[in-house]
């Protein structure tokens, strides 16, 4: 996805967010940074994902802190935890177990910290589940997934944020009972609130994949040509990709994989919205197939 200038003040707020997070007086400092790493990589038709990684590596380089969104990320899981057992229950009490369990998956994906239209702190997701669930799938495409996993022996899963992915795990529950291989991605080093593979060893999520996998670098959503050998192999073996939240789908809206990818999220700006085609503020499944001269043989 092309960077927008809305996206600018976004980064910037978010950059002022983690550097208050940091709590080490370095909000100028930080914001500096950013600044210089706009000056010198904003330019009309770069990807945003891209020039969210410089702000960001730029942005903590600053701050002198690895992981600001530590302790957010710690008691996002601990409150996203408290609804698996309802949400089993919802998922359970469905004729169609798979779209309700996109569904969650999907509602999880506003524990994004930092941004407009999302929350700033994981407490607000008590108050926003009931409603995030009432509202269902603004944007739907899952019987196009559906149609794709019922030819699928193995699926790519591309974990976004802590909290959010504790309720991944109903989902990919629903895949595996097909007798599909999940394998999973998290980021391959702290960025923002996402999942690494230590947040997911913490809840467990590394149990819930037959495999599970990292990006091996800092950066915002997902490039596949910085990826492992073997990671790229398994991509591109694989019958489909899901991809969750914004980054990765300002990621690899720009990329051209050989494999469907089903984008679960939260349209939570109106760049990502735009680049949709769907408002803001609703739950949307969005199936992306590769071009004819990138399909798998």
């Amino acid at each position: 996805m092309d960077i927008r200038p809305e996206c600018v003040p976004c980064l910037l707020r978010r950059v002022l967010f983690q550097a208050e997070l940091a709590g080490n007086g370095t909000e100028l400092n930080a914001l500096r940074a950013a600044a210089e790493a706009f000056s010198i990589g904003l330019r009309e038709g770069r990807n945003s994902a891209e020039m969210a990684t410089e702000v960001h590596r730029a942005a903590y380089a600053a701050m002198g802190v690895k992981d600001p969104y530590l302790e957010l990320k710690v008691r996002a899981d601990k409150v996203a935890e408290e609804y698996i057992h309802d949400a089993e229950e919802f998922i359970s009490s469905s004729s169609d177990r798979l779209r309700e369990a996109v569904l969650i998956a999907s509602i999880g994906n506003i524990m994004d910290f930092g941004i407009a239209e999302a929350i700033d702190d994981p407490d607000m997701f008590r108050k926003e589940f009931g409603t995030l669930l009432s509202q269902g799938i603004g944007y739907d495409q899952t019987d196009v997934v559906k149609e794709i996993l019922s030819k699928s022996k193995s699926v790519v899963y591309l974990f976004d944020n802590c909290g959010e992915s504790q309720l991944d795990k109903l989902l990919i529950r629903e895949i595996k009972r097909s007798g599909i291989k999940v394998i999973g991605v998290v980021r391959g080093e702290a960025v923002l609130n996402d999942v690494t593979l230590s947040d997911a060893e913490r809840i467990g999520l590394d149990k819930e994949v037959d495999e599970m996998h990292t990006t091996s670098e800092f950066r915002i959503g997902v490039c596949i040509d910085s990826l492992t050998e073997d990671l790229r192999n398994k991509i591109i073996s694989a019958d489909l990709m899901i991809a969750k939240g914004m980054a990765n789908f300002e990621s690899l809206s720009d990329q051209d994989v050989t494999i469907p990818i089903a984008f679960i999220l939260r349209s939570k700006c109106a760049p990502v919205a735009a680049a949709l085609g769907i408002p803001v503020g609703i739950n949307a499944v969005s199936v992306k197939f590769p071009s004819r001269e990138h399909k798998k043989d």
